[in-house]
């Protein structure tokens, strides 16, 4: 079973970019959107129907801003929108979709913005997640979480960390709270497969980051320890264009 993660940074710009396309030649069994950037009413035909899956949303109050949609061949059995906090779901950032083997939680996490602006509300976030998936798994269920969590973990994960642990995706404070999350028993599932660096999910789309892999890796799959058995792949597909983030992508045992 394959999933892929992908922030889109804008659905209806990436349609015109051949999202589609790339949907059909890739096949993958569900595909998890964020900053999709559009409520349906806004969006196009063909993006909600038609092309073999059932879609879900959850958009933000604000148009043109945040937003998340998963992609699913089978009908998932449960749909929750947000996490049922008003403070973070006002801004579309959480879709819940329940499956036979797992709960999959699709989520565009919070961005600390250059000024830090945002950082205590980003570090909120991370706080209020941590238990409520730890729940579902004491619970008896296999989490998967994915999406954009807007932080490189370890130094190995962007390509200049001396220069950037003041900014904001690599602060010890946001790199912690990643670390709290694995001694929590989640497990980073790209790191099972790829010891390697230079491996990078997002690059700026100044000063030519991309085609000098000037990159940070900040989107990820993680799942409980206990799931780590039934994962079977996980990997980055940096040669997709279309989003300043490329696809991830999870192989689980179907």
């Amino acid at each position: 079973m394959k999933l892929i993660s992908w922030n889109v940074n804008g659905i209806r710009a990436a349609n015109k970019k051949g999202f589609l396309q790339w949907l059909e030649e890739t096949d993958p069994d569900i595909v998890c959107l964020q900053e999709t950037k559009a409520h349906v009413e806004q969006l196009p035909k063909e993006l909600l129907e038609e092309h073999g899956y059932y879609t879900y949303w959850h958009s933000g109050v604000k148009k043109g801003y945040s937003g998340v949609a998963t992609y699913c061949k089978e009908e998932a059995l449960y749909v929750q929108e947000g996490l049922g906090i008003d403070k973070f779901d006002c801004e579309g950032r959480v879709l819940i979709t329940e499956h036979p083997k797992f709960l999959l939680y699709n989520i565009y996490f919070p961005n600390g913005q250059r000024d830090h602006g945002r950082l205590q509300y980003k570090l909120d976030f991370y706080d209020e997640l941590l238990p409520i998936i730890n729940e579902q798994v004491e619970s008896g269920n296999n989490v998967i979480v994915t999406g954009d969590w807007n932080t490189a973990h370890h130094p190995i994960d962007l390509a200049r960390p001396k220069d950037n642990v003041k900014t904001s995706g690599f602060m010890p404070i946001e790199r912690e709270r990643l670390d709290s999350y694995e001694e929590n028993g989640w497990v980073d599932t790209f790191r099972l497969f790829h010891p390697e660096g230079d491996r990078y999910s997002w690059w700026t789309y100044r000063f030519g980051a991309r085609s000098r892999n000037v990159g940070w890796r900040i989107d990820y799959f993680f799942v409980n320890e206990g799931f780590t058995n039934q994962v079977l792949d996980g990997d980055i597909h940096s040669e997709i264009m279309g989003s300043d983030h490329c696809p991830i992508s999870l192989k689980v045992e179907n």
